[in-house]
């Protein structure tokens, strides 16, 4: 791990932040949130998401036994995948930034984490993604504008791991978080998300409360981000309201192994995305409710960087289950335009515009910015 465990005077600092207040932003009902598409694993079995996709080629598969969703062994399967080396990915692959899941992470990483988080909100807005009104809502103004661009299209995957990788960054160089990252196994609480300590800790993201009688969400009065209010969003529009969360655990129990197993058994990138996108990563945003439900603004929940770190480890091991997998793309993004190593990335210049080969392969090393884009997940 190349990150000091050591709780630095900046991070620090975070915990004195003030907190925000309701006041007149209103609780919005579950109907102002446009939902995200899923579809059932029965119906990804069926080919249903290929279908929505508009995916017209054969589907194969790998088979039909279990596959084991989990960091490879040792350092050396990319030395013996078939992919491009370079001293770039060598250096990165003898030194790798390590992404820690939730339960092995520290209480003093996981609050230096929350505090970071806090401290972008309390941030003043770069100015260049009008209206945010913090640094934080820079991130969800730049998703809410590329939102047609990057959902319900091969490009999902390779996007948001920019994205995520992204915001880690600037976590780094703004609020000064010197912590290993975290990311979330959301298959060990299926169907229980409520329950995990992330929301049950009043240390952490707050509470995740049913929806009421009449099925809409709930204000979120406690936790870190008790009182905070979303200014960016309900779906396209610019109308403040409370961070509100309303669980559904039927949703949340489809970001389980099966689906995950079976979506790992596709053989083209194109048909895994589609899968993974349509399934546990739609149904963890609908599952969660509220703010969270809202494709197009989803990231005001400080969640939504936990559920998308589920996603990258899902997409990472996918790609580890076959060496050929690493360096390989296809499918179109909305414009119809086929996907290459080629395509570029972009993130409204909070970091540099990169090319999928730049970023496909998360132990390739190749320096953005400055800094390396080299890391992997614990298992």
């Amino acid at each position: 791990m190349r990150f000091s465990l050591v709780f630095t005077a900046s991070a620090a600092s975070a915990s004195l932040l003030r907190r925000q207040t309701f006041g007149d932003a209103p609780q919005m009902p579950d109907s102002a949130f446009p939902k995200f598409e899923t579809v059932t694993l029965e119906d990804a079995k069926a080919g249903l998401d290929r279908l929505i996709q508009g995916l017209v080629q054969p589907l194969n598969l790998t088979g039909d036994a279990p596959v084991e969703s989990k960091e490879p062994e040792t350092s050396n399967f990319r030395v013996m995948a078939a992919t491009a080396q370079s001293a770039q990915s060598d250096a990165c692959r003898a030194n790798p930034n390590i992404r820690f899941e939730w339960r092995e992470y520290s209480d003093s990483d996981r609050l230096a984490f929350v505090r970071a988080v806090k401290c972008l909100m309390n941030k003043p807005p770069s100015g260049n993604f009008p209206p945010a009104r913090s640094r934080y809502e820079d991130f969800v103004r730049i998703h809410q504008d590329y939102m047609p661009n990057v959902h319900n299209n091969a490009k999902f995957l390779i996007w948001h791991r920019y994205y995520l990788w992204t915001f880690e960054q600037v976590l780094r160089s703004e609020c000064g978080f010197d912590r290993a990252m975290v990311w979330w196994d959301e298959t060990k609480d299926a169907g229980r998300f409520g329950q995990s300590d992330m929301f049950t800790n009043p240390a952490y993201f707050g509470s995740m409360p049913a929806r009421d009688a009449n099925g809409n969400p709930t204000c979120i009065n406690d936790g870190e981000f008790a009182g905070l209010i979303a200014n960016i969003g309900p779906g396209n529009s610019q109308t403040s309201h409370c961070l509100a969360r309303g669980v559904n655990e039927a949703d949340t129990a489809q970001c389980n192994t099966d689906f995950i197993n079976y979506c790992n058994q596709r053989t083209s990138y194109a048909d895994y995305e589609s899968c993974l996108e349509y399934g546990p990563h739609g149904y963890g945003h609908n599952g969660i409710g509220g703010v969270m439900a809202d494709v197009w603004a989803s990231p005001s929940d400080p969640v939504f960087w936990m559920h998308h770190s589920f996603i990258d480890h899902s997409w990472r091991i996918w790609q580890n289950l076959d060496g050929n997998r690493i360096l390989n793309i296809d499918g179109v993004d909305a414009a119809g335009n086929a996907l290459t190593l080629d395509t570029m990335v972009y993130m409204g210049g909070i970091r540099p515009d990169v090319r999928v080969r730049d970023i496909i392969d998360t132990l390739g090393g190749v320096s953005i910015g400055g800094v390396p884009f080299c890391y992997r997940y614990t298992y």
